[in-house]
């Protein structure tokens, strides 16, 4: 028995005039239940749902605005699931819609509630059909047409396979549609080779990804060991070949070693709203010996931001890239307050105050 997280991309889902795309919607769901019936798990995550809104309201063009987005998501969330449900009933498959968020991936205690409830599905023979929450998401509204979703949910499952369907056949030496002398990539070892290529950041009118995001997540479950295929969701041979296992589009390897959900997302996922510049001592702490950071070896405070953010750590003479990325313990106010002090003083300074500004568990290299 497979366990498998199917992701489809707005290109699959809907046409460019917003019209669900139900035809290729029902190739896949064939071979879903052909994996379904052979024992196989599978988790289907799929966007669309801001594309299906914009159609039904006759809206022109994706909308910028943060409201209307999440308003659009709201019309075209619902029609959605009916397309997908009876797809998949009228194949004797049950489903179940799920709703998640970034912050249900972050947070512990919504991380575990989520695997729980994923879990039980699976164990009742459900395909769960797993959407963000456009509806009540923020910034995490932009976060690459649900592929970085999709790796999360793979790795929160310890999945065996992650297939990424996109309306490109895989990855391309550089964007096919502006290069003609872009080559397919067939297999990708390492994530080195990656420097080798151009990965561009298109996506569709539609869609809020493109081929960077689907590599972003790609690097993201292969770093905890799960092998992923990006490929074309158009061709139904070439659908049910890649949940198989078979090398259709591109292969990413896993990688040697395992890094946790929770750091992936942090480093992959978790916007950034500031930095920290950190003295020599405490950049060598922090690259060397994966301690936490203490407010006496902060230099400088940059931006704006609140305890729970995310924030860039920089090594104090600037310039190159950060030394990492961590959530703060504390608001950009508060440290600027604290910088450079020893803990009693922090202690003297904040009562209650938490010792470290960054706590290893909360910090990812870069």
């Amino acid at each position: 028995m497979a366990s498998l997280v199917v992701k489809m991309g707005s290109s699959i889902v809907a046409d460019p005039m917003g019209e669900v795309r139900e035809d290729v919607l029902a190739r896949i769901c064939d071979a879903v239940a052909a994996r379904h019936a052979a024992g196989d798990e599978v988790v289907l995550v799929t966007s669309g749902a801001i594309a299906r809104g914009m159609r039904l309201m006759g809206l022109p063009a994706r909308p910028a605005v943060m409201e209307e987005l999440q308003a659009a998501s709201a019309v075209g969330q619902g029609k959605l699931y009916r397309t997908y449900d009876e797809l998949l009933a009228a194949r004797d498959v049950p489903s179940a819609q799920v709703l998640l968020t970034f912050f249900d991936m972050s947070a512990r205690t919504h991380y575990l509630n989520a695997r729980h409830t994923l879990r039980k599905l699976l164990d009742w023979g459900v395909v769960p059909v797993i959407n963000e929450n456009d509806t009540t998401t923020t910034d995490e509204i932009s976060f690459g047409d649900n592929d970085f979703l999709a790796a999360q949910v793979a790795i929160l499952l310890g999945s065996d396979r992650l297939v990424l369907l996109t309306s490109t056949d895989g990855l391309y030496s550089a964007d096919p549609t502006l290069d003609p002398t872009a080559r397919p990539v067939a297999e990708i070892s390492s994530i080195a080779q990656l420097e080798e290529l151009d990965i561009g950041f298109s996506s569709s009118p539609l869609g809020s990804g493109g081929m960077r995001s689907k590599v972003v997540a790609a690097e993201m479950a292969t770093a905890a060991g799960i092998p992923v295929t990006i490929t074309t969701g158009l061709d139904p041979e070439t659908v049910g070949q890649a949940l198989e296992g078979a090398i259709v589009g591109t292969l990413f390897h896993p990688q040697d070693g395992r890094v946790s959900s929770f750091k992936l997302w942090l480093k992959y996922a978790k916007p950034t709203h500031g930095s920290l510049a950190v003295d020599e001592g405490a950049e060598r702490a922090l690259r060397e010996r994966g301690t936490s950071l203490l407010p006496v070896g902060i230099v400088d405070v940059r931006g704006e931001f609140e305890a729970g953010d995310a924030v860039e750590i920089r090594p104090v003479a600037g310039g190159g890239r950060p030394i990492g990325k961590g959530i703060v313990n504390y608001s950009a106010a508060e440290l600027r307050r604290i910088k450079g002090m020893k803990s009693k003083a922090v202690l003297e300074t904040i009562p209650r105050a938490a010792e470290e500004a960054v706590h290893r568990d909360y910090f990812v290299l870069d």
